[in-house]
């Protein structure tokens, strides 16, 4: 079985950014979080997801000029 979550070190380390700055954007508004006591775990589906959101969005924003 594929894990289903992934923690704040392995998100930083997908994503190619600190492990301070992993859990700035796990803490942040909107990001997809659960916790586990005091653990955060990040939905590996729901991370996906909104990656791909904020991409597309990102790419309007261009169009659009803004």
């Amino acid at each position: 079985m594929d894990k289903m979550t992934i923690g704040v070190d392995e998100l930083a380390t997908e994503m190619g950014i600190s492990r301070p700055k992993a859990y700035e954007l796990a803490n942040s508004d909107g990001f997809p979080i659960i916790r586990v006591g005091r653990r955060i775990r990040i939905p590996v589906s729901a991370f996906q997801h909104w990656l791909e959101f904020q991409a597309s969005e990102r790419a309007q924003l261009a169009v659009k000029g803004g």
